[in-house]
């Protein structure tokens, strides 16, 4: 695991040494670098595999072709028996060397031969041709800018302002991270910098720079063929294999145990494949936050493998990390999520140097209520419009909670889309402008400075290229490939890496996600039962307790702690000259959501929270001031 970064088509020592500097959380333990007057690579390094051996850049046996590297290759081992077979020369056993004698081999296709997480630069000194490639689902990030025939390029935006391209506002991507909570990719909140899209390469020659797609993300149509005994069988196989490949590794690891489906299959699965120890790491919550907590269940998992288990108890005060937090994005994120996280990170460094999590457990196997949310649609939207129209003006008496589950909230979010599409159905599931404000949240003068385009748009688009599948396994693909990469895959990375943890992520194999795309919804989900079918396959793994609890995650109490013990927060951070100042959200807006918050008619956490981590990112990333 490392960071990386450079430039090409300019040389300047001094910018490619602030780069490196700036992503030495990211790689501890050794740096790298290759200058010439075309080209310029740098790497920080997180020792993992080879640790004695694996110092980048690695080149070719010629030295014609270098490579630095962020990420594991899981089949390395397998790729590099083939390259030797056909006459190339290892000089280590690092799984980034092969990736220079694939170049060797296949030039620009080498990048579908990976199984893994990986971003890369690859540097052909004959072709003077720079090669950025990123993974197929968006696990490790890969940040780029280009200005008059310069490229930049880094594992995190810091490096890219390090390496001096000027940090300006995007309005429009601050009115998508209103809308999500998240910035979606490619873009990002500054002007100019993006992000290399998953599956896709950047070919910078010639002082231009061109996108290619190499990954397409498409079902596993032999999957919908499979009896659902046949299909459980397989799937266990493949979970097994992932996981055993994910455990490749010279140093210590653990998991992130939330006590929730996802993390319980990767700790069962891990002492089926591996007699090592197995360290477990679970956040629980103080004083406020009891609904929230998941201890008991992780204890039970703990138990139950005879893992080393350790805990670490969050109180308000942790919300006070915000400002650390929006340094390790160098963006806006508002998935509040990010706080146990973050902690739980720090922990887990302490006793381990790779962590697993369970990320994209509920995308393949349909996890979230939302997901019943569209199977349930399509019986409601047999009902008359004229009923639909009135429960939805109904649906804003319902009164809303604070505590973890939400239903009264889920259910006014539902009845809210009244006669609308599915995809427009979706999409108030995932959105968090309130109906009420909508558009009218901004400022005039802000909404002047973005074009027509709805910030729904990608999401319309992507929505409805999967039409041939029923909404709830429209919506899981559409996760897969929005929410999926750019909030919870940013999370893992960023929050780990702050602390110098690598977190691999099992269920993101991408020939995973493709077998689990191929499963029809029906067989995902039955009836009114999230995960059914991974539930069906794990179920003697797993203590039934966990087999049957309700979907929960890395939840947080922050609209309790909201109300309470940051209250102060708030007020300094929200103030009407501050918010007015701005000029981004109407002042009006922002009094109306903490008097609704702040009353209990409305749970507006999310809202409240976004706001704060907008605030934050605008004095520290373009006012350079202190929070």
């Amino acid at each position: 695991m490392c960071g990386i970064c450079g430039f090409a088509g300019f040389r300047n020592d001094e910018r490619l040494s602030r780069m490196i500097a700036s992503l030495v959380h990211r790689g501890p333990d050794d740096e790298g670098r290759h200058v010439e007057e075309a080209v310029s690579l740098g790497m920080r390094r997180l020792s993992v595999i080879d640790v004695a051996g694996g110092r980048q850049p690695i080149w070719n046996e010629t030295r014609t072709v270098c490579v630095v590297m962020n990420g594991e290759i899981y089949n390395f081992q397998e790729l590099r028996d083939r390259l030797i077979a056909q006459g190339h020369r290892f000089e280590t056993k690092s799984d980034t060397e092969v990736l220079v004698h694939l170049y060797e081999e296949h030039g620009d296709a080498c990048v579908k031969h990976l199984r893994g997480m990986f971003a890369f630069a690859i540097w052909d000194c004959t072709k003077q041709t720079l090669l950025l490639g990123r993974d197929r689902l968006g696990i490790k990030p890969l940040f780029y800018a280009e200005q008059a025939g310069r490229l930049w390029f880094a594992s995190e935006i810091k490096a890219l302002l390090a390496g001096g391209v000027e940090p300006r506002m995007d309005a429009q991507s601050l009115r998508q991270f209103l809308t999500f909570l998240y910035v979606p990719s490619p873009a990002t909140s500054f002007e100019g910098m993006y992000q290399v899209p998953p599956g896709y390469t950047l070919t910078f020659a010639r002082g231009k720079a061109r996108l290619r797609r190499y990954w397409i993300l498409t079902p596993d149509h032999e999957t919908s063929g499979l009896d659902e005994g046949e299909a459980q069988a397989q799937l266990l196989a493949r979970l097994k294999e992932t996981v055993r490949l994910h455990l490749i590794s010279d140093v210590p690891l653990g998991v992130f145990l939330s006590g929730g489906m996802d993390s319980s299959v990767i700790v069962a699965l891990m002492r089926e494949v591996s007699s090592g120890p197995i360290h477990t790491f679970t956040v629980g919550y103080g004083s406020g936050g009891k609904s929230f907590n998941e201890l008991t269940f992780a204890r039970l998992v703990a138990n139950r493998f005879g893992t080393n288990h350790h805990e670490e108890i969050v109180e308000a005060n942790a919300v006070e990390l915000l400002p650390r937090i929006i340094r390790a994005f160098d963006e806006p994120f508002a998935d509040s999520s990010a706080i146990p996280n973050y902690l739980i990170a720090q922990v887990a460094r302490r006793s381990v140097t790779v962590a697993l999590a369970g990320h994209g457990g509920d995308e393949l196997f349909g996890g979230y209520p939302r997901y019943l949310g569209q199977q349930l649609g399509t019986s409601y939207d047999r009902l008359p419009a004229g009923v639909r129209r009135g429960l939805a003006m109904s649906s804003r008496w319902i009164p809303e909670s604070s505590h973890s589950d939400n239903w009264p909230g889920r259910m006014r979010r539902f009845l809210e889309t009244g006669t609308t599409h599915s995809a427009e159905r979706y999409l108030r599931w995932i959105t968090f402008l309130p109906s009420e404000w909508g558009e009218d949240a901004f400022t005039a003068d802000f909404r002047a400075q973005f074009g027509p385009a709805r910030p729904a748009e990608k999401y319309y688009r992507l929505y409805q290229y999967w039409d041939a599948l029923d909404p709830a396994e429209q919506a899981m693909a559409l996760d897969i490939q929005t929410y999926l990469p750019d909030d919870l895959l940013a999370l893992g990375d960023r929050s780990s890496m702050a602390h110098s943890l690598e977190v691999r992520v099992p269920f993101c194999d991408h020939a995973l996600v493709q077998f689990a795309l191929g499963l029809p919804a029906e067989v995902r989900m039955r009836g009114w039962k999230l995960k059914y079918f991974l539930k069906q396959t794990v179920r003697r793994l797993l203590p039934v307790e966990i087999l049957e609890r309700p979907k929960q995650g890395f939840m947080v109490p922050v609209g309790r702690w909201l109300n309470h013990d940051l209250r102060p927060m708030v007020r300094e951070l929200l103030s009407e000259d501050s918010i007015r100042r701005r000029g981004v959200v109407r002042y009006a807006y922002v009094r109306w959501l903490l008097e609704e918050h702040e009353s209990g008619r409305r749970n507006f956490a999310d809202q409240i929270y976004a706001l704060l981590a907008l605030e934050i990112w605008l004095r520290v990333y373009l006012e350079r001031r202190p929070v």
